[in-house]
């Protein structure tokens, strides 16, 4: 029997925090960084130890799968979102988001759809595209919200996937700020990333190129599945080669769904579950990603990016901004983008940068507004919760040891200037850190902390309505998995044990398992 979907009560869900006891307490920080100082950009409640003890209750793993947990419908707390049948399930504002505040959300979505131009442009406020971009705004890559994928044959484009370029540093380049920094540099001519498209005049820099080779992988029962291994390469380079040494790692856009959430969840829960040194000796060795906030002007958690490149939605805005577009904003003032001083042309192109906008493309109003909107985007209620099979499945997920990274549930930090995100129950299915995830997926290109074999856990809400909202099943940092089993058959290193137990389980587990991942 199908529940009817009903908006949650914050009282009521607040209420399920204060039951039952607890023999865990609050993690400590990892590495010498500080909890507070990677939430300074949050305006937090402290905790009182008796509601870390209770909080700690509440988000422990369950062993009965006999029944839905309580509120597990409900992903997002009360800002979870009523579930749509249509393509716009990851686009509505937070569920708990008062009538007054939804006009924020409404502009910023109208910022995040705009499609700029190149300057000089009678349009001012949209003009400054570029030089060199990958699209032409936000959503072009983001399409509904979603998750982009990889081009689908000669006559599909790669706008929402592009490739990262960057070559070793120079000695002298490391970070002294942050322990394990792996100093890397953008590459002398291209820049931070390759930009397929160009304003006229222009040359845009390269064509993203893809090709597959397929490889078997049997199962048991007689099953098989097939994968398909990716090769990258940045043609027709229009600028001369790239330089020494320069590793290119292709990303697809991700969905945009629960970031607000991501970024209240507390520091110290994240830093808790790092055990860099595998200490309890279960093969899960996850890290914190240290990065530097230039919001902050200090190290912080990162939280956003395949990677964890970024700490807040802010900078992460900004720096889209900035690489993909070719927008300024106050914290990337650039208004050529990502343009190098090799490239003289697209550094004295006409800029959009306006008096009446502080001198940016997009001045702080407009980067808060789509802030507010990327925090906002409300993540859909589960399906099917008490179906047998997506019970069973997830009796199969806990088994296997899936939790170890994907971590079901957190509580969020009390806000007192993010009502919507503030103190809520979450089940985003990550614990936010670093794995090292093998060779076979490895892109061989360190970016901060993070080795060329290290991955941030993605987040699993919301992933099986992909093929709803964006059209294709493609998963992975690459969009190289057609399908979910894919995606867990690619998993290795650190979850090379998990992914053999999913090869050598019997076929109905196997198929449970999907089920419950499609119900997320």
């Amino acid at each position: 029997m199908r529940r009817r979907w009903t908006k949650p009560s914050s009282l009521a869900l607040c209420a399920a925090l204060w039951g039952g006891a607890s023999l865990a307490a609050e993690g400590t920080a990892a590495g010498g960084y500080l909890p507070e100082l990677s939430d300074a950009h949050l305006h937090t409640i402290a905790r009182t130890s008796d509601e870390a003890l209770r909080i700690a209750a509440v988000t422990a793993l369950t062993r009965d799968f006999s029944a839905p947990e309580k509120f597990e419908d409900l992903p997002a707390g009360a800002a979870t979102v009523r579930p749509r049948r249509d393509a716009e399930a990851f686009s509505q504002p937070s569920g708990n988001m008062e009538f007054d505040r939804e006009l924020d959300f409404k502009v910023g979505n109208g910022l995040f759809r705009k499609l700029w131009v190149s300057s000089p442009s009678s349009t001012r406020a949209s003009d400054g595209l570029g030089p060199l971009y990958n699209a032409r705004g936000c959503q072009n890559c983001h399409l509904k919200d979603g998750r982009g994928h990889p081009p689908a044959g000669p006559s599909d484009g790669a706008v929402s996937i592009f490739l990262r370029v960057s070559v070793p540093a120079h000695p002298g380049a490391e970070m002294p700020e942050i322990a394990e920094w792996i100093a890397t540099e953008p590459d002398p001519v291209y820049g931070s990333q390759i930009q397929d498209f160009a304003t006229v005049g222009q040359g845009a820099e390269a064509r993203f190129e893809v090709s597959y080779a397929e490889i078997e992988v049997p199962l048991s029962g007689g099953e098989r599945a097939a994968l398909r291994v990716p090769s990258y390469a940045a043609a027709d380079l229009a600028y001369g080669p790239l330089g020494e040494g320069a590793m290119l790692s292709p990303r697809v856009a991700p969905q945009m769904i629960g970031l607000g959430l991501l970024e209240a969840i507390p520091a110290a829960d994240i830093l808790a579950l790092a055990d860099s040194e595998d200490a309890d000796g279960d093969g899960i060795s996850g890290r914190p990603a240290i990065v530097w906030s230039i919001e902050q002007g200090a190290p912080m958690l990162g939280r956003f990016g395949h990677k964890a490149g970024m700490a807040t939605i802010r900078e992460q805005s900004s720096a889209a901004f900035a690489s993909d577009i070719g927008i300024s904003t106050p914290l990337h003032p650039d208004v050529w983008g990502d343009c190098t001083p090799a490239q003289l042309a697209c550094r004295t192109a006409p800029g959009g940068d306006d008096p009446e906008r502080g001198g940016f493309e997009a001045d702080m109003a407009a980067l808060d507004l789509v802030t507010f909107y990327s925090r906002n985007l409300g993540v859909p209620a589960r399906r099917d919760v008490d179906d047998p099979q997506v019970l069973d499945g997830k009796r199969v997920f806990y088994e296997t040891g899936c939790p170890a990274c994907h971590t079901p549930k957190f509580v969020t930090h009390r806000l007192d200037a993010q009502p919507e995100q503030s103190f809520q129950l979450i089940w985003p299915y990550s614990d936010m850190l670093l794995h090292d995830m093998g060779e076979g997926l490895a892109d061989n290109r360190p970016d901060g902390r993070a080795t060329g074999r290290e991955w941030r856990t993605a987040p699993l809400w919301g992933i099986g309505l992909t093929q709803r909202v964006s059209g294709h099943t493609t998963f992975l940092h690459d969009g190289r998995a057609r399908s979910l089993l894919e995606a867990i058959l690619w998993h290795g290193g650190e979850a090379e044990t998990q992914r053999d137990r999913v090869v050598s389980m019997v076929p109905a587990d196997r198929a449970a398992l999907i089920r419950y991942l499609e119900s997320l």
